[in-house]
């Protein structure tokens, strides 16, 4: 049973990191480098499940993408697939929840970019696309990986809105942390215990190498 939670939660934090790393930058890049209206509200929206309780972002998500949810309703309606209580609804809270962290690390290593050299990459006749890859995302880049990095264990970490969304079903949607409160309501104590050293041994790690990109970011 441990290791079909492990398997299950690095398959689902796995394809949420992806997400979340695509989806964190393009949103990062908009708010650090345009002006437009709504920027701040997009900001809040973005920010939303950072300060709300978890299974409140979840209670969302069931509303917008349950079965009669405001867009879980035409998908089943269109394809008869429910996406409530599948290892993909786990994706999807486990993204929604770690999206913040990257985007606010993402945003903060691009604005820390010094604006010269994308200036300079311009007057040399390069697009604001090969400006990004080639100037910005560099120099950004240890700034947007402890983001990628924090966001990771983050999803890794998720409990609330994965068991609104996903339910806790083993080997279906039962990642760690939910493993970890069906073992202790059992009073399965060895196994909880083993569940909660790997979980912690993973964000140890991932607080280790955040701080060292951190560290590199700003020394060097």
């Amino acid at each position: 049973m441990i290791w079909e939670s492990l398997k299950l939660s690095l398959l689902v934090v796995g394809v949420a990191t992806v997400i979340v790393s695509i989806v964190g930058i393009a949103a990062a890049f908009l708010l650090a480098k345009r002006d437009f209206h709504g920027k701040e509200l997009l900001d809040a929206v973005l920010t939303l499940p950072l300060v709300l309780p978890p299974t409140v972002t979840g209670y969302y998500l069931v509303v917008l993408l349950g079965r009669r949810g405001l867009i879980g309703e035409f998908i089943y309606d269109l394809t008869g697939w429910a996406i409530t209580f599948t290892w993909q609804a786990a994706v999807i809270a486990a993204t929604v929840m770690a999206l913040p962290l990257m985007v606010k690390a993402a945003r903060a290593a691009i604005e820390s970019v010094n604006p010269q050299y994308e200036i300079a990459s311009y007057t040399l006749g390069k697009s604001e696309m090969e400006t990004f890859w080639r100037i910005t995302l560099p120099l950004a880049r240890r700034g947007i990986l402890a983001g990628i990095i924090l966001s990771f264990a983050r999803a890794l970490g998720e409990f609330g809105a994965t068991l609104m969304l996903a339910g806790n079903i083993p080997g279906i949607t039962q990642t760690m942390p939910l493993a970890i409160y069906e073992a202790t309501v059992a009073g399965e104590d060895r196994r909880a215990q083993a569940l909660a050293l790997i979980l912690t041994l993973i964000s140890i790690a991932a607080v280790y190498l955040t701080n060292k990109l951190s560290r590199s970011r700003i020394y060097g």
